[in-house]
């Protein structure tokens, strides 16, 4: 049907705080945003201050060197929008060893390192993003609206 299915929901505390849903034509990532759930807002002032802060760029995974894609260093965004990051800079897996129910290659023993140190990366949920973005555009639409005003009152001048 067209109608929307819910598919997950997150809980935590016996609240929701998410779903994931989806319809023929599309697949939402939901986070509760109801205002009965929140307390202490503060509307956001400083959107263009912040917004300049952050570094865009252009580039490729490793892994991908065919593709370029747009996006953020997740560290670089951490102190501007510090929810939409997970994980910590620097962050390593550590080592795997062989052990016991492990195939051992020739040459190698229980204890002896399987896998060596990995990085375990940082992720950004860019969607956190939006409240700033939103925030820096109205700032900006009303320096454009009052320029706009002032260059009319000269002109009519």
């Amino acid at each position: 049907t067209s109608s929307n299915h819910t598919i997950s929901f997150f809980k935590r505390n016996n609240t929701t705080t998410g779903s994931i849903a989806h319809t023929n034509n599309s697949t939402s990532f939901n986070t509760s945003s109801d205002y009965r759930l929140k307390e202490n807002e503060v509307a956001l002032s400083d959107g263009i201050t912040r917004l300049k802060t952050l570094k865009p760029y252009r580039f490729n995974f490793k892994n991908d060197k065919d593709k370029t894609v747009d996006g953020f260093f997740a560290h670089e965004v951490s102190s501007v929008v510090p929810e939409a990051i997970s994980g910590t800079k620097d962050a390593m897996h550590p080592e795997v060893l062989y052990t016991a129910d492990d195939e051992l290659p020739e040459g190698k023993e229980i204890g002896d390192v399987k896998e060596a140190t990995k990085i375990n990366p940082q992720s950004i949920d860019q969607s956190k993003l939006v409240p700033l973005l939103t925030s820096a555009l109205q700032e900006a639409i009303t320096k454009i609206e009052t320029l706009e005003a002032r260059v009319q009152t000269l002109e009519n001048a």
